[in-house]
């Protein structure tokens, strides 16, 4: 009774003080005509709270999110199914959907008459990478008067997850570059056949079924075809996280330029066969790189772990984690502003790469500079270079397709889309 009185409307309270004013009004002025009206308007918020408080539904919700992984700027849609598990038919429901503000305004619902189920539905579309939790639902229980309104809330949650925006990128030639993992890496022989490239010597225990009888005839030893194991190239595209060397907040942060960028040239690497790890300058391994053996991850996988990355305090750059498993192969890095202390560190990325390439955001075209920021910047490109890395600038406005295209231009030997 105390929660339905607490949860009485605007109009429950000033049918309250109405109601009380009419009675205190007929007895000063003896009219009691104007008494049984007083009365009613006191009684009659008193009976809704009564009722509606006493009321018990048996709610039910179930959320669904489609699609549940969307890229910055498309929308997704929300359905929910909304069941009445009581006997009763429930009363108007007024229904408001929980969701952070950079989904856009709190989606509400009336339901005049629920029955045994409703489906209601709504679209989100946000401007901002990360992952948002939508929910919980908060349902009101409202009277056909409009005196008593109590708000009840469901705990359930679905997840939707807003990965960076990413552009396709011309094919450039990185086989020079490639680094890669098997046993039984391709190669030619001088002489022989195909079929020397897939079987070996029989050892004490092979199946006697992969026993390869014609080359085993050929060579005159015992030959058993090799379970192959594919060889695979690897990547790894380092983002700088420092938050001194970006400028900007928010969707036009040049940090927001550079996961877009990073995710672009993952997506890019992965759909040309790479398996591709990302890394932060900070040292933290973004893919949870397998220990036991190089694991190639998606490009779904790539995009979520870009998803949430947020910048670091840090002020260096680490390169530790060049001994740690998954460690070689082709390096990319998306770097934001440098003072020339990182000398060492890109010195030695550059050493234990076969191929190290960089892009270089020019964070002064974002936004103005903080005190919190790199104080005394230098010319990246030139500094990169300089320690053997192939560096190409990216400016505020500038589409990333030109940029990349600008990287491998600055290459000696590359071909750009089949091209010389």
């Amino acid at each position: 009774m105390r929660e339905a009185l607490r949860g009485l409307t605007l109009r429950g309270r000033a049918f309250l003080a109405s109601g009380a004013t009419a009675i205190a009004c007929a007895v000063l002025l003896g009219q009691p005509g104007l008494t049984r009206v007083g009365v009613l308007l006191v009684v009659l918020p008193l009976v809704v709270a009564v009722v509606v408080g006493r009321s018990r539904y048996q709610l039910a919700l179930t959320r669904s999110v489609v699609p549940a992984v969307v890229a910055v700027g498309q929308p997704a849609r929300v359905r929910i199914r909304l069941s009445n598990e009581g006997t009763l038919p429930s009363a108007p429901l007024l229904l408001e959907e929980t969701v952070p503000f950079t989904l856009g305004a709190r989606p509400r619902f009336v339901v005049r008459r629920l029955g045994r189920h409703r489906e209601l539905d709504y679209q989100v579309r946000a401007e901002l990478r990360g992952r948002f939790d939508l929910g919980p639902m908060t349902v009101h229980v409202c009277d056909p008067f409009g005196l008593v309104r109590l708000g009840r809330a469901f705990s359930s949650t679905a997840p939707l997850v807003v990965t960076p925006r990413t552009v396709p990128l011309d094919q450039i030639n990185l086989t020079a570059a490639r680094s890669g993992t098997g046993d039984n890496r391709p190669r030619a022989f001088a002489g022989g056949s195909a079929e020397d490239v897939t079987v070996r010597e029989y050892r004490r225990g092979d199946d006697l079924r992969r026993v390869h009888w014609r080359s085993s005839a050929r060579i005159g030893e015992l030959m058993v075809r090799r379970e192959e194991q594919h060889w695979q190239a690897r990547a790894t595209v380092l983002l700088d996280t420092r938050a001194a060397a970006h400028r900007g907040v928010g969707s036009a942060a040049s940090f927001e330029a550079a996961v877009s960028a990073t995710a672009s040239i993952a997506a890019h690497l992965t759909e040309r066969g790479y398996a591709v790890r990302l890394v932060a300058t900070d040292g933290r391994d973004l893919t949870a790189w397998q220990r036991a053996s190089v694991q190639a991850a998606s490009t779904a996988t790539l995009l979520e772990a870009l998803a949430v990355v947020d910048t670091t305090p840090s002020v260096g750059i680490e390169a530790d984690w060049l001994d740690g498993p998954g460690a070689g192969g082709l390096l990319i890095a998306v770097l934001g502003a440098l003072d020339g202390t990182e000398t060492a560190a890109l010195r030695r990325l550059r050493n234990q790469s076969p191929a190290a390439l960089a892009l270089v955001l020019d964070v002064a075209g974002w936004a103005p500079a903080r005190p919190e920021d790199i104080a005394s910047p230098v010319d990246a490109t030139v500094l990169l270079r300089q320690q053997g890395w192939q560096a190409a600038p990216l400016r505020a406005g500038e589409r990333l397709e030109t940029a990349w295209r600008g990287l491998a231009v600055s290459r000696a030997g590359i071909r750009l889309g089949g091209a010389t």
